[in-house]
């Protein structure tokens, strides 16, 4: 007797309703969106924007991304799920699949620096179709050089791949925007750390 194979697993479905879904048009409250810090937040406000890339180099449109940041005195919000009274909440989920380019906006201050950190990142995380397993990465700044060479973590990447973690400044008449595209395979995959 045959059995045949085993279909695969996806999580691709459970982003639009699940996790993200005041952005898909459900009428269900969101614990978290693309904007991690409101108008009244401290801090250099910036936009972080990107996509995502699969092995073949194509636009990824139903894919998650998640970030958890310090806010800019490198504090960690204590209350992730809500806004605290600096209209700060650290924590920020956004899909690609409404964005007609499939980008991920996030709306949010210039990290500083954490306790045992040299550099101030974002931390990121990604959630895709055919993955079980989410990916973890950090978003370093393009800006930030002389913090980024004595950054531990970061400099533990081979020298030919830590610009897959720098995220490029952009001024623009609506404020610093960084730019941080994700490629999950090839030649230009991100780097992704076990966590």
């Amino acid at each position: 007797m045959s059995y045949g194979e085993t279909p695969s697993q996806t999580v691709g479905p459970y982003f639009a309703y699940g996790l993200t879904p005041v952005q898909y048009g459900y009428d269900f409250t969101d614990l978290a969106n693309s904007v991690v810090a409101g108008p009244d937040a401290q801090g250099e406000h910036i936009r972080v924007i990107g996509q995502v890339f699969d092995g073949d180099g194509a636009l990824v449109s139903d894919a998650m991304i998640e970030i958890w940041q310090a806010d800019e005195a490198g504090q960690y919000s204590s209350e992730p799920v809500s806004m605290d009274n600096a209209g700060f909440r650290g924590l920020g989920r956004c899909g690609t699949g409404t964005d007609a380019d499939s980008c991920f906006i996030f709306h949010t201050v210039k990290p500083g620096c954490v306790v045992d950190a040299a550099a101030p990142f974002i931390n990121v995380t990604v959630f895709m179709r055919g993955m079980l397993t989410h990916a973890f990465t950090r978003l370093y700044f393009s800006d930030e050089s002389d913090a980024n060479a004595a950054c531990a973590v970061l400099q533990s990447v081979s020298a030919d791949r830590r610009d897959t973690l720098i995220a490029k400044r952009l001024d623009t008449p609506t404020g610093p925007e960084y730019r941080f595209d994700i490629y999950m395979q090839g030649d230009r995959e991100t780097v992704f750390f076990d966590v």
